[in-house]
């Protein structure tokens, strides 16, 4: 049994890495939303925070009815709580990572947990 999996370049409008990579503490997708176009719901969570990176592109996230300019390069956590929805720019598409985790579960981190 091997101590890591690795998956290859992913492709399409969402990708979720849960069952790709087998995760047991985190979940991971990539987006990209076409130019002009947005998620089509609002969400919050129970007890899931949640930390974007804008990979490319530009756009915007709604949080709690503030919001939030998203450029290439930027990264922005959210609490369970926030109601989010993000957007593309009119003028431009935007990829994305989340990264999706239980708030306030991290005990130890990098030298710290290290061996």
């Amino acid at each position: 049994m091997s101590n890591y999996t690795k998956i290859g370049k992913v492709e399409g409008a969402r990708t979720e890495l849960h069952d790709k990579l087998n995760l047991t503490g985190a979940e991971i997708s990539v987006n990209t939303l076409d130019a002009g176009s947005c998620v089509p719901f609002v969400h919050a969570h129970k007890a899931n925070e949640e930390i974007y990176f804008v990979i490319s592109g530009k756009g915007k996230v709604v949080v709690d009815d503030e919001e939030i300019t998203l450029n290439e390069g930027d990264w922005i956590r959210i609490a369970p709580a926030g109601k989010r929805q993000f957007f593309a720019s009119p003028d431009s598409p935007i990829s994305f990572i989340c990264i999706q985790v239980k708030a306030g579960s991290l005990g130890a981190y990098t030298a710290e947990d290290a061996l």
